[in-house]
């Protein structure tokens, strides 16, 4: 070899030395061991992440200190990191990170009109409230148990157990008292009563709050929309469960009247008369008693992949703490759906029943009310005489009040039956046809018997009156609509398209009044008994026919790109046979967008907000409600009597005047709303604004009847105007492994006005309302005007002076409304002025659920601020003439002069701040799981305890006063059924059941299991020279289509008493909604499988079809 050779061959091995030294290098560097800390956004650590090196099946989990240590095996290694509750994450190796939660709300499906969204792709306002989260209590009414928990839906309770709770949406959007109720939805079928729901059959309810969300549903759609979930039969296994509670009302409260030693006291101090009947009766304590109600529910639910049904019966009977009143309800509820057609075809049947019987008092004005008479009836007359009668008060409207009880007994029975069917066809990938038909029908029997006993005026000389009258009906609607979702690259379209047919008919029906029994051992079952029927016009009740049509059609548009940019259009054309011909059409349109700024490439990097979104939208909505097919013609009817020939022939005239342009109240809505959400979610909300205007309002005008054929029409005039803000935030402040702490507030803030009132053709001063009935006020009792510039609720009365020379003086005002500096006794109209308003300006809820390993503890709190309320019985039991009168009068009445009969007048001197705080909820549970033997799933025992403590200024019984209708704020005494403070017991018990038949044909089919999660372990124990290793990840497989476990033997590794979280997938084929279904079947069939082996479920997670786990598992991760 030559020296060049030589010298190339040497330059050639030292190359290669140097590439194996870099090789090396790399090789070395490749392998390195990697450290880092994985915390959460409070900056604890979390133990148990899952970090896996990309592309590899290498990896391990973080320790007691948030800690991991990896060896590598590529260069630039990526870790992926995932967590049950967080969302994965991609990282450097040796990179500290802070993990963010996964906010599973946005992937909330939430029910719209005709259609189900994402809550993430939402650009409406729509609040979801679960079954879990509704308030607790002895509830006969769904709405009430929404009441503190939607922002702007103010809801007035009431203990009366045939009583209806007031509900209004973002302020009033009509004048007319019988049509200011929201629009109710019920599993897709509009218009249904919710008597017939029993409130344990509710799975959740979607408020529709903006026009946007309710403009779907047209001319029914002002005062908001309420939709309703019930429960529905579960996949691969039977359910049965009970829950039953026992329940204990007491009222809350009391008026502070005079004993009949003060009222002796008094008399004699004064030198004034005293009807005095020599006996000492307290006649709250007669009248009142502890009310003892008790519900029972049973269900029993269950399918396969094909079928699945469920059917539930409910019981509930409800005692008032008035006695004599009461409820006693029986709900019976059936659901079966099947696919057919390769499973292209899903048919389901229902069938609901309600039977209910109520029983009453006399609630009537002016002293022929229980509730009143147990106040005014004076403690100094017995409760009989020594003939055994029942004692009378002297003078007029003086009842005795076990009298009237007892004397005037009634009751009222209804039944309700609805037939439901539904199709829905999958015609392709993302396309569906669905079909709604529901048949409902309705009965009310109202029976009445007043004895020979009675005290009323006009009956107690009537030996006996009994009366009943029944009246029928029954509803049916067609409804089909297609709706087609569909991608292409980012942008996601959704198309709806429908038809709607209703038909109404109500209000047939009769009755008959008889009078003259023997005695009173028939009441009113045997009328045949009676002596004489008083005429037809006395004594014959008849209803007349109500047919109702209406057709609609609509369309909704939706379009999202890039989950950053969606907007939505919808529209509705409605006609109606129950208005003018000129406008028996109307047309509803509705737009509205929202900008998802968190997914902006700029938004990417930062670490504040986990959710940014911004939402718009614009809408009109109608009233058609309280409507009937006589309401825009001329209407005739008996106006009188006329004798000819010695008989008695009735007189025929107009009742009401023909108007052909009478229309929907409609009302539109710009809303403008902010979705947040901070540190990964933990704290997250909502800001809404909104302006909504109601134009047409219907009102009734006085017309000369030289032009019309009667006194007054109802025409389309009024304008109104509401404007407000609502804030919600939901808080976790607190999450540990075995202790959680949720909070929720929301505030809600509205300013009502009465725009316009009058035009050029209609105009009336007739505006007056509130009229308290009080003892001494003659005339002009009224205490609210409705005024153009003010809002609903506004208090119009005279200005308290004072008292001067023991009689009360109001302020003289001058043709401006202001104080000339004289007072008077006897006030003028024109002395009367804007002195308070019954419209809240803050209305508050706040809820709190702690929950520790099996024990959960719930306080609800709610607020209203800033309401005026007219204290009506305070006036009228501090009236001078009610103690003349020889009746009962509050203790505040024995510090006033004497003879003062100015006292009473409406003024502000009984005009008080109606604002409370109510810790209206309060609920401890405890669970008992795998209870003897594991033949009962879950036993869960609770007591509730419901208006526990109010702090209030207010003077009367109760601040709660009712805030609906157009006279707001005025505490009638005759009619306003005391609240009550309740505790109940009850048991919920989930036998669970066994495994149902798969079916045949799949849906759709898996891709093939990937276990993409290893079995992981980590380091427990640390010994000397040894490390025990124990599993903490476990992977189990599922069948195609199926939520039946595989291999059970997968999950032998998890000992008992072992604490585990578990998340089930499915794959993307198919219908989204079916995965999501089948995840959440997988991860109950392996919570229920752990459950039975002693395991520790700490919560479990459906992901549905995910792009990441595309596979039939689900991971249990042992903490």
């Amino acid at each position: 070899m030559n020296k060049k050779a030589a010298h190339k061959t040497n330059v050639w091995r030292q190359g290669i030395a140097a590439a194996s030294l870099l090789l090396c290098t790399t090789a070395a560097m490749a392998q390195s061991q990697t450290t880092g800390v994985i915390k959460d956004a409070n900056g604890e650590p979390l133990i148990g992440v899952t970090v896996m090196e990309e592309g590899t099946k290498n990896g391990t989990v973080t320790d007691a200190n948030g800690r991991y240590a990896l060896r590598t095996t590529k260069a630039n290694a990526k870790l992926k990191l995932s967590y049950i509750g967080y969302e994965t994450a991609i990282i450097n190796a040796g990179q500290n990170f802070t993990m963010t939660m996964d906010d599973q709300s946005l992937e909330e499906v939430v029910v719209v009109g005709y259609g189900t969204m994402q809550r993430k792709d939402l650009t409406s306002s729509i609040t979801t409230v679960k079954a879990e989260d509704l308030n607790k209590g002895v509830f006969t009414d769904p709405a009430q148990m929404l009441q503190g928990k939607v922002p702007g839906l103010v809801v007035s309770s009431t203990a009366d157990p045939n009583g209806a709770p007031t509900i209004t949406l973002r302020g009033a959007s009509t004048l007319r008292s019988g049509a200011m109720s929201p629009y109710y939805v019920v599993d897709g079928i509009p218009g249904v009563d919710i008597s017939i729901v029993s409130p344990d059959d509710i799975e959740s309810i979607d408020v529709l709050r903006d026009a946007t969300a309710t403009a779907i549903y047209g001319s029914k759609a002002a005062n908001g929309v309420i939709i309703i979930t019930t429960k529905k039969g579960a996949q691969d296994r039977v359910n049965v469960s009970y829950n039953g509670y026992v329940a204990f009302d007491n009222i809350l409260n009391t008026y502070d009247m005079c004993t009949a030693d003060e009222l002796r006291a008094y008399a004699k101090q004064n030198n004034v008369t005293l009807k005095d009947g020599g006996s000492n009766v307290d006649w709250q304590d007669e009248v009142l008693r502890t009310g003892v109600s008790h519900s029972h529910n049973v269900s029993i639910n269950g399918g396969n992949e094909k079928t699945n049904y469920m059917a539930s019966a409910n019981l509930i009977k409800r005692e008032g703490v008035i006695k004599m009143t009461g409820m006693d309800r029986f709900n019976f509820r059936s659901l079966v759906s099947t696919k057919t057609l390769k499973d292209h075809l899903t048919v389901s049947l229902g069938f609901n029943s309600m039977y209910g019987k109520h029983f009453g008092v006399p609630t009537g004005n002016e002293g022929a009310s229980v509730l009143d008479a147990m106040n005014y009836y004076s403690p100094t007359n017995a409760i009989k005489d020594a003939q055994g009668n029942w004692t009378m008060g002297t003078g007029s409207k003086n009842y005795n009040p076990l009298a009237l009880m007892e004397e005037n007994i009634s009751e009222t029975i209804w039944k309700r039956n609805q037939f439901t069917g539904k199709a829905v066809l999958e015609i392709v990938k993302g396309l569906t046809w669905s079909v709604n038909y529901s048949w409902n029908n309705y009965q009310s029997t109202y029976s009445a018997y007043n004895t020979r006993e009675s005290q009323l005026e006009g009956i107690g000389n009537k030996n006996g009156q009994a009366t009943r009258n029944t009246y029928f009906g029954h509803e049916q609607t067609f409804e089909t609509y297609a709706n087609y979702d569909f991608k292409v690259g980012k942008s996601k379209w959704g198309l709806m398209a429908g038809y709607s047919w209703e038909e109404k008919k109500n209000g047939d029906g009769f009755g008959l009044s008889v009078e003259g029994y023997y005695n009173d051992d028939l009441t009113w079952h045997n009328m045949s008994y009676a002596q004489q029927i008083l005429g037809v016009q006395n004594s014959v009740q008849s209803g007349y026919i109500q047919n109702i049509r209406n057709i609609s059609f609509y369309g909704r548009a939706n379009y999202s790109f890039d989950s950053r940019y969606m907007i939505q259009a919808t529209i509705r054309r409605d006609g109606s046979s129950v208005f003018g011909k000129n406008n028996r059409w109307g047309t509803f349109p509705s737009v509205s967008a929202a900008w998802n700024i968190t997914e902006e490439k700029f938004m990417k990097n930062q670490n504040v907000f986990h959710n940014l979104k911004l939402r718009a939208g614009y809408g009109v909505s109608g009233n058609s409600m309280g409507f009937d097919p006589y309401s825009s013609t001329v209407t005739y009817g008996a106006t009188g009597t006329f004798t000819y020939d010695g008989k008695i022939y009735r007189t025929y005239g107009a009742t009401k005047n023909a108007n052909p342009d009478l229309k929907w109240e409609t009302t539109s809505m710009l809303n403008i709303g902010l979705d947040f959400a901070f540190l990964g979610g933990r704290l997250n909300g909502t800001v809404e604004v909104y302006q909504k205007k109601t134009k047409d309002l219907i009102w009734s005008y006085p017309v000369p009847t030289t032009q019309y054929v009667f006194g007054s029409i109802d025409a389309n005039v009024g304008e109104m105007t509401n404007k407000g803000i609502e804030v919600t935030l939901n808080a976790v402040p607190v999450r540990t492994k075995n202790f959680s702490w949720s909070t929720t507030v929301n505030l809600s803030h509205n300013k009502n006005r009465i725009d316009k009132m009058q035009n050029d053709v209609f105009h009336t001063t007739n505006l007056t309302q509130g009229d308290p009935m009080v003892a001494g006020v003659s005339a002009y009792g009224w205490t609210q005007k409705i005024m153009e510039g003010e809002p609903l609720g506004t208090f119009y009365t005279y200005q308290y002076a004072g008292t001067v020379n023991g009689h009360s003086e109001y302020y003289v005002l001058d043709e401006n409304g202001n104080r000339t500096g004289e007072t008077t006794n006897s006030p003028s109209l024109k002395d009367r002025s804007i002195t308070g308003c019954a419209q809240p300006k803050l209305n508050a809820g706040w809820n709190n659920t702690l929950s520790y390993k099996n024990w959960s503890l719930n306080a609800f709190i709610t607020g209203v601020f800033g309401n005026d309320v007219y204290n009506s019985a305070r006036a009228h039991y501090t009236s001078a003439q009610m103690f003349s009168d020889g009746k009962n009068v509050l203790k505040e009445f024995l510090t006033m002069p004497a003879g003062d009969a100015s006292g009473s007048l409406p003024s502000d001197r009984f005009i008080e701040n109606g604002s409370y705080i109510r810790l209206q909820s309060l609920s401890l549970s405890y669970t008992f799981r795998n209870c003897f033997n594991n033949w009962i799933q879950d036993l869960t025992l609770y007591g509730t305890a419901n208006n526990l403590l109010t702090i209030s200024d207010y003077k009367g019984l109760d601040p709660e006063v009712n805030l609906g209708g157009i006279d707001p704020g005025v505490d009638y005494r005759w009619s306003r059924y005391p609240h009550t403070r309740t505790f109940m017991v009850g048991v919920k018990i989930n036998f669970g059941g066994g495994k149902a038949k798969k079916a045949v044909q799949p849906q759709y089919i898996d891709r093939e299991v990937i276990k993409e999660v290893p079995v992981v372990k980590e380091v427990v124990k640390e010994v000397p020279g040894k490390d025990i290793m124990v599993q903490s990840t476990f992977v189990v497989t599922f069948p195609v289509n199926s939520s039946e476990i595989l291999n059970p033997s997968e999950l032998d590794g998890i000992k008992k008493g072992a604490n585990v979280e578990i998340v089930a997938y499915a794959s993307p084929e198919g219908d989204e909604n079916a995965n999501q279904k089948l995840s959440e079947d997988r991860a109950a069939a392996v919570s229920d499988y752990l459950k039975s082996k002693g395991v520790n479920v700490i919560y479990t997670t459906a992901k549905g079809a995910n792009s990441t786990h595309s596979n039939r598992i689900a991971i249990v991760t042992v903490r």
